[in-house]
Parts: structure tokens; sequence; C-alpha cells
């Protein structure tokens, strides 16, 4: 493959980092990477994650938003795009005063990692097909759109040289949920479920500030009482100190609460999934006694 006119042979970048919903399966990370390679050979790439569950774009914006402050200056190349191949636009962000380009679709995937990143600088969408590769089909952006675009980044082609500009603040929001203040209670949303089956919350040290260790979790939707599961969790600094095998609200690596058991899932115990609400209720005279119910009389 040969640049295209205008490119430049100064390398401005030297790692691209991935997030997709393609998986390791089949060979869709791997034609990805090796596009990037052809195109870019000093490129490092980094795969921060393949297994978003397809078309979750709101995982996959949390997701990135997460990695975000972590990965080094380049390139982000994220695809999570149940609407590729329609109208919807391909979209390249610069942030951090040039340190860093997201490219990805403009359906609500880049948002939240944009903001955390400071906001956006400049943004085109990726008109210019000059830095595309020719398509048999439109199903494939990853490998004919954003793959190509993000080498020719890394090699120093100005962002403004791959298509139109816009204003950021016309791309497609991100859908990220706010905990609800409800009286004497939060109405949190789980927001992921690792693999260990913790279930982080969309609530931080800052909203439960002067709340007592004791927390009730009401776990379930409030039209429908009977289906609600009520449980106590104790605030934690680690899984270890989640005492007796109870439940636990740990404060996690990112810096939100999770809904956590010591080396169990608590998402299969308590029957929960990313987007459930949970409800916070401060438990001020520490957790509830259990009672056993005995009977008075004669031993038969």
């Amino acid at each position: 493959m040969s640049a295209p006119p205008g490119s430049s042979s100064v390398p401005r970048f030297r790692t691209v980092s991935l997030l997709t919903d393609y998986g390791t399966t089949d060979e869709f990370v791997g034609v990805v990477k090796a596009v990037i390679r052809d195109l870019a050979p000093h490129v490092g790439v980094i795969d921060l994650t393949h297994e978003i569950t397809p078309f979750d774009v709101r995982a996959g914006a949390l997701a990135l938003a997460r990695c975000i402050g972590y990965v080094p200056s380049g390139v982000v190349m994220a695809v999570v795009d149940p609407g590729v191949g329609t109208d919807r636009r391909s979209v390249a962000v610069e942030v951090a005063q040039g340190a860093g380009v997201l490219i990805g679709p403009d359906n609500g995937l880049l948002a939240p990692a944009v903001a955390m990143a400071g906001g956006a600088e400049r943004a085109v969408v990726l008109t210019n097909t000059e830095f595309h590769l020719e398509a048999p089909g439109a199903t494939f952006d990853g490998r004919d759109v954003f793959a190509p675009v993000a080498a020719h980044l890394c090699n120093g082609v100005d962002l403004l040289e791959l298509g139109d500009e816009i204003d950021p603040v016309l791309m497609v929001p991100g859908t990220v949920p706010l905990p609800r203040d409800d009286g004497d209670t939060i109405v949190t949303e789980v927001l992921w479920v690792d693999r260990f089956g913790n279930c982080q919350l969309n609530v931080g040290p800052d909203d439960l500030e002067g709340w007592d260790d004791h927390v009730q979790l009401r776990i379930g939707s409030p039209s429908d009482p009977a289906g609600t599961t009520i449980r106590t969790a104790v605030r934690a600094t680690s899984f270890a100190g989640i005492a007796g095998g109870g439940l636990g609200l740990v404060l996690d690596s990112y810096g939100m609460f999770a809904v956590c058991l010591d080396r169990r899932s608590a998402a299969e115990e308590l029957r929960i999934a990313a987007g459930d609400q949970v409800v916070l209720v401060p438990l001020t005279d520490g957790p509830p006694t259990p009672s056993t119910p005995v009977s008075i009389g004669p031993t038969r």
C-alpha cells in the first residue's frame, strides 16, 4: 500500500490503542492490526479490549472512559458500531492539546472518554476517502476507514486533512446515567459487571459522604415490591475485608462503589446485571439483628 498525497513522512504518534466488540474468534482484530502495521510500521498497538458485548454502545463508552486516563499519547480507535453502513458519521476528535486523537463512529461511543480527556479541541468527519482503503462492502469500517486513518495520523497527517471539520458539540452525546437523590435514599444503576461478578454502581465517595458503614441495598423495580431483593452491605476497602462472607460495598480501582462478595460473584448471587437499579438506604443504627423464632415449652 502507498500513502496518499499529503501524507507526512515525519511520525507523529507511536501508539494506537484499540477497543472493539469484535471478539477474537474471527479475523477482524488481526486484519485491523495488519492494516495499521502496513501503513505505519513504527506503530505499536495496544489491545484495551475486544470483548465488549456486541452492539452495546453504552458498555463500550463506559469501558473507554475507564481506560482513557491510562492510555499513552497517540490514537485511540474504538469501534462498537451497530449503525455501520448507514449514514451515521465516522469521526476523529483531537484531545489533550493534541496529545491524542480518538476515532470511531459518532454514536455516543467516544463522548464520555472525550469528556474525561478534558474535552474536544478539534473534530472532523472522515470524509476524505484518499485516506481510506477501497471497500468491497460497507460493513467493516474498522478495516477500511478507522484503521487506515489511525495509521495516517500516526504518520503525521494533520487532522483537518482527513475530512470536514465540525463543531464537537454537535457530536452524539454519551448516555452515562447519573445517580438520583430521592430524599433519604439514592437511586443508582449498575454500570458494569466485571468477570469476577463485581457490580460497579454510578456512585462515588462524595455521594455517600456522612453515611455510616452499613448500607441497605434494594435491588429490583420499585413498581414490583414482591420482586425486590433487600440486603445489607458493609462498606469495605478490599474484597477480603468483607466480613463473614457477607455483602460488601467496595471502593473499586476506578473510584466508584461496587457491590461485591469475597471470591464469589455478587452478580450471580443477587441476579443483577448492568443497567439494573439498586437503591441505597443509609442504616444509621448498623445492620439489622437477625432473629430466630423459638418455641417455649416441654421438649418432646
